[in-house]
């Protein structure tokens, strides 16, 4: 075992009465769920079921949302199989139950990674198997697992160049927590070559793609919908999803253009965190006046004078794509001073709007890839871009080729998804039995 990874445990060992003080400030500063954060404690708040239970863990709401799909293919498919999925944040737990869990699937808060909070979860959880989502690797957790005999599987892991420059000072920690997997099923090529060079086994890896491309449409609010159709009266709109502070000025300066151009325009914008939605409000003041801007968190509602949207909630994303024929899928213009790294942009696919990006899709990278060679996505370069081409995709017959040649990637993307069938499988058929 690395140095390194034996420290990290010996401090765990004793890092009790810090783990404490950490949940118990953030709960004060309502980071934390009041009711349910003994879960991060290992103390559970609900019985476990009986039968094969496999504990599915992902870090936050993209990571989450994306394991639904497969989580409800995997209950329909074993009639018998319970799944625990734990998260980390207060965000993935409010957007999973407005989205509401498949048959058999229950949420918790992950255990905080100290022995006494694992020892408490495995005693009571007793899962038969871990499968990990993306990179959110906790070496305890996984040390733990490991040596109760649990299988392990990593998936839908990608590892950007930045993760791969941080963990390259730590290779021989990374490797060992890589081989504690069974299995390990990465995003793209680039990803399996980043993890071999950071000692991952090169026998346990298979690129599986994207598992987000093959996710169900987000889940959608009719009578929210409807309402908020009413209020928009027909305008033409737009929608600006999981946007960064620092590029919304940038989104700001193209809706004020492009209402030069098609006065009535109402933009939709969605922030990545709606607790920043503050950052957003300020950009949208330094082009619009106070009447003009609205907000979903206030109960604010859209009027004739309303040109700037803030959908600053949770789990209601499907709701804001389906009100919008064109959508710049966010955290992808160019910043200087920071690199943004883009975002799926098959939620907007699978909802039929049309996608607009920025440059800088890394952690999506291949996604986009596939859909520019199919015609299916228009990239823009900054903020007149973006007004040009807001304005022209208001028409269906300058959507319309994007549209089908972003359908006719999505069609071919249900592969990710049966690779990850697959691998759950063989997973059922080594786990041992469930409990009680």
């Amino acid at each position: 075992m690395p140095l390194l990874l034996r420290f990290y445990l010996a401090l765990a060992a004793v890092s009790a009465p810090f783990w404490r003080l950490v949940l118990w400030i953030r709960q004060r500063q309502g980071r934390e769920d009041p009711v349910r954060g003994r879960e991060k404690l290992g103390y559970p708040s609900a019985p476990r079921p009986p039968g094969p239970l496999l504990w599915f863990h992902a870090v936050s709401v993209g990571e989450a949302q994306a394991l639904v799909t497969l989580l409800d293919r995997l209950t329909a498919a074993h009639a018998d199989l319970q799944i625990l999925l734990t998260t980390h944040t207060l965000a993935s737990a409010e957007a999973l139950d407005r989205r509401g869990l498949p048959p058999r699937v229950r949420h918790q808060f992950a255990p905080a990674d100290y022995p006494g909070a694992l020892d408490r979860f495995m005693a009571h959880w007793r899962p038969d198997a871990l499968i990990v989502a993306e990179a959110d690797l906790w070496p305890l957790m996984l040390h733990r697992a490991h040596r109760a005999g649990l299988p392990m599987v990593l998936i839908n892991t990608h590892v950007t160049e930045r993760r791969y420059r941080r963990r390259r000072k730590m290779v021989a920690t990374n490797g060992a927590l890589m081989r504690m997997f069974d299995r390990i099923l990465v995003q793209d090529a680039d990803s399996m070559a980043r993890y071999r060079d950071l000692g991952a086994p090169a026998g346990k890896m298979a690129v599986m793609g994207v598992l987000k491309a093959a996710a169900d449409p987000l889940p959608d609010r009719p009578e929210a919908r409807a309402a908020l159709e009413a209020q928009i009266a027909g305008r033409p709109v737009w929608l600006a999803a999981s946007t960064k502070a620092a590029e919304e000025p940038q989104l700001m300066e193209a809706q004020a253009l492009a209402l030069d151009s098609l006065p009535g325009l109402l933009l939709l914008i969605a922030p990545r965190k709606p607790g920043e939605a503050d950052s957003t409000e300020a950009a949208a003041r330094a082009h619009f006046p106070a009447d003009a801007i609205a907000r979903r968190s206030r109960g604010e509602g859209i009027t004739a004078r309303t040109q700037v949207y803030i959908a600053d909630t949770i789990g209601e994303m499907g709701l804001w794509y389906r009100l919008a024929p064109v959508a710049y899928t966010g955290n992808s213009l160019r910043v200087p001073g920071a690199t943004l790294t883009g975002k799926n942009p098959f939620e907007a696919v699978a909802l039929g709007a049309m996608v607009l990006h920025g440059p800088d899709t890394g952690n999506f990278a291949d996604a986009y890839a596939r859909l520019k060679a199919a015609g299916g996505a228009l990239e823009v370069a900054n903020a007149a871009e973006m007004a040009r081409a807001v304005v022209a995709a208001q028409d269906p017959a300058f959507r319309a080729p994007y549209l089908a040649g972003a359908a006719r990637v999505q069609a071919e993307n249900q592969h990710p998804l049966e690779v990850s069938l697959k691998a759950m499988e063989a997973l059922l058929s080594q786990s041992r039995p469930g409990g009680a």
